[in-house]
């Protein structure tokens, strides 16, 4: 029973597909979105940023991204969730602004460091391979680039601390985990922000502030910077 239970639950949310996978889509759409809308503002995202969404589903954060930044690029293992996002973003899609590909946290297909921000909303605890996800996204980031993961914490498999120290075992800086609690009945988040550090001609005045968890008050937020 708890097989059949694990493969349903897969098929609607984990890796959706047919009508159960387009079921779980719009239960994503509703129960994301304001986590999916925090994060972009968290990223502070730039007419010139390049953004990689890992996972978008339906494409709500893909669509938020995409009103702030110059080019979105989608990566998502499920057709059904592409062609949902693509739904979403459909006037974003036909202006050149929104790219969909079919890939993984671990395989993107892009590529190295032609991206300035890559977001990441309640997936990380079905990636394959974290440390392998965490290696392909520091190399697709251009240095200084920033990383945002969110996830429902009783479904991660690990601690957001331990989360935190395989970001920095990726070789990302100026890592940050926090708990945030969204309205609502919407389970408490981890959240994690890291950079690529910059190269070190860069200018220390060049470089963009690190996400700030404490920034906005449509939830609460514990921030742990080690």
């Amino acid at each position: 029973m708890t097989d059949v239970l694990n493969r349903l639950l897969d098929t609607a949310f984990g890796h959706p597909k047919g009508l159960l996978g387009r079921i779980g889509g719009r239960l994503m759409a509703r129960g994301n979105a304001e986590t999916e809308h925090q994060l972009v503002r968290l990223a502070k995202l730039g007419e010139r940023d390049t953004v990689l969404a890992v996972g978008p589903g339906p494409g709500i954060g893909l669509r938020a991204a995409a009103e702030r930044a110059g080019a979105v690029i989608g990566v998502d293992p499920s057709e059904t969730m592409l062609a949902a996002a693509r739904e979403q973003c459909r006037d974003y899609v036909d202006a050149g602004l929104v790219e969909l590909r079919l890939g993984t946290a671990e395989s993107t297909g892009l590529t190295a460091a032609s991206v300035d921000v890559v977001l990441s909303v309640n997936n990380v605890q079905i990636w394959t391979d974290r440390a392998a996800g965490l290696a392909e996204l520091f190399r697709v980031l251009r240095p200084g680039g920033r990383l945002l993961i969110s996830a429902h914490e009783r479904w991660l498999p690990v601690t957001k601390e331990v989360l935190a120290d395989e970001a920095r075992a990726a070789g990302f800086t100026g890592v940050q985990a926090w708990a945030w609690e969204p309205g609502g009945r919407t389970p408490v988040a981890a959240q994690l922000s890291a950079e690529r550090p910059p190269r070190p001609d860069e200018s220390r005045a060049s470089a963009r502030e690190p996400a700030d968890p404490n920034e906005h008050a449509d939830g609460n937020e514990h921030a742990d910077r080690r």
